[in-house]
């Protein structure tokens, strides 16, 4: 699309700076609507896998964060009061050099915040938008009953509690998932694998997690994220119980964790994450494209989200810059991205009992099979895909190429960065990883 349009987007998360950073690149008026008084992190850490790394790597972004993260190349599993291995993936069980790459959610809002500023990208905070007016083009509504517009197009990135997707004959809620999760940001400590996401299971209502998110910014310690599944009902009652008693519950079942239990003193150190499943059947409508966690949110069992989110908002410029009008392009964007969502979605629900539920079947097949399977060929290579989110391409509908993963100091090395995706303008393409051969 040669025609510069007027965008707004709602959400100043990953999922919005990184289409604002994509869609100013590519000349278009681009403003974000963020309704906190300022754009801030929420939440503690994550994987970013070889998707998302790639949609960073594109946006010439992929040094910065790499220079922040920590280097993911396996996930392994085990029966707390056993030691039997019930997860094992490796990233190398597929060839191609792939890792994840676990960092602070600070870090990755950070790397694309700051790109935003140097772009020059309007950013309007305390905006919390109510819906849309669509005619001719679209006008904002905000709570306070202030309108903003025309636009040629609204994207929206507000996430999982989304208001703007009411406007579509899709508004579906999100199901709440039976369990949540309590996390926290903790001080790395030594003894554990710096290269692996780590997990104890007690049947499948206990998952405890440690997971080296590298630091938040550069100079700062390196952290871990450390979680332990639990009902979002249950909460109140593990209070009342008093932080020692969970805290000794924890460490019962997976002793070395006392290095991070001792770092917490008070239940205002975790944050509780909720969890809800929702796929939208078309996240597009006349001048309103849905992207991220307010299209699709599901569990975190295959650490998917921000990923998905990336890879939205490259489909979505993409899909703008080969069609002729607004109209052609959403249909492109929910066209190239409706099967790889769709799948990963679908995995996520299923293995979701499998970890965080209260039957006692799923988790005796796992804890019993799982282990056995995955040695078997070609289902290593199967777990290593599903895990860096390529079982399916993701990348050839939105015109977007893998990253080359060679060694970097932070996990890999560093390569020249000059590329430009098929169907991407090159005249706008700046500090991208070269080609896959």
């Amino acid at each position: 699309m040669k025609k510069s349009l007027d965008i707004a987007i709602a959400g100043a998360g990953p999922a919005g700076l990184a289409t604002a950073l994509y869609l100013k690149r590519a000349g278009h008026n681009v403003t974000v609507f963020e309704r906190f008084d300022e754009p801030k992190p929420v939440g503690s850490g994550l994987i970013l896998q070889p998707t998302g790394l790639s949609v960073l790597a594109d946006l010439g972004l992929l040094d910065d964060i790499l220079a922040l993260g920590s280097r993911i190349e396996r996930l392994h599993g085990a029966d707390a009061s056993t030691g039997r291995m019930v997860l094992a993936v490796r990233y190398d069980a597929e060839p191609g050099g792939r890792f994840g790459l676990a960092v602070h959610r600070a870090a990755l809002f950070n790397v694309l915040f700051r790109a935003a500023q140097r772009q020059d990208i309007a950013i309007e905070t305390g905006a919390e938008i109510e819906t849309l007016d669509v005619g001719e083009r679209a006008h904002l509504i905000f709570d306070n009953g202030r309108k903003a517009g025309p636009f040629d197009l609204v994207v929206d990135a507000s996430g999982s509690r989304s208001k703007l997707r009411q406007c579509l004959n899709d508004p579906a809620e999100p199901r709440p998932l039976t369990y949540g999760a309590f996390w926290a940001s903790l001080g790395w400590r030594d003894g554990f694998d710096e290269n692996a996401l780590l997990q104890r299971y007690d049947k499948a209502s206990v998952m405890i997690g440690v997971l080296p998110i590298g630091r938040p910014q550069s100079g700062a310690e390196k952290m871990a994220a450390f979680f332990w599944s639990l009902k979002p009902a249950d909460v109140e009652s593990v209070r009342a119980a008093g932080l020692g008693a969970w805290k000794a519950r924890l460490v019962s079942l997976w002793p070395e964790c006392e290095a991070f239990t001792n770092q917490i003193d008070s239940f205002d150190q975790l944050s509780l994450a909720r969890y809800g499943h929702h796929t939208m059947k078309l996240p597009a409508g006349r001048r309103l494209a849905v992207i991220g966690d307010a299209a699709h949110s599901t569990s975190p069992q295959l650490g998917q989200g921000a990923n998905m989110a990336l890879l939205d908002a490259a489909a979505l410029s993409h899909a703008l810059a080969k069609t002729g009008n607004v109209e052609a392009a959403l249909e492109t964007y929910a066209r190239a991205r409706r099967w790889h969502v769709r799948v990963f979605q679908l995995l996520s629900l299923a293995l979701t009992p499998f970890y965080q539920s209260d039957g006692t079947m799923l988790p005796f097949f796992r804890d019993r099979l799982v282990a056995t399977i995955a040695k078997i060929p070609p289902v290593p290579g199967v777990l290593a895909s599903m895990v860096a989110g390529t079982l399916i391409d993701p990348f050839r509908r939105i015109g977007l190429k893998e990253a080359d993963w060679p060694d970097h100091p932070a996990g890999s090395r560093s390569r020249e960065t000059n590329f430009s995706p098929a169907g991407i303008d090159s005249a706008a393409a700046d500090s991208r990883v070269p080609r896959r051969p």
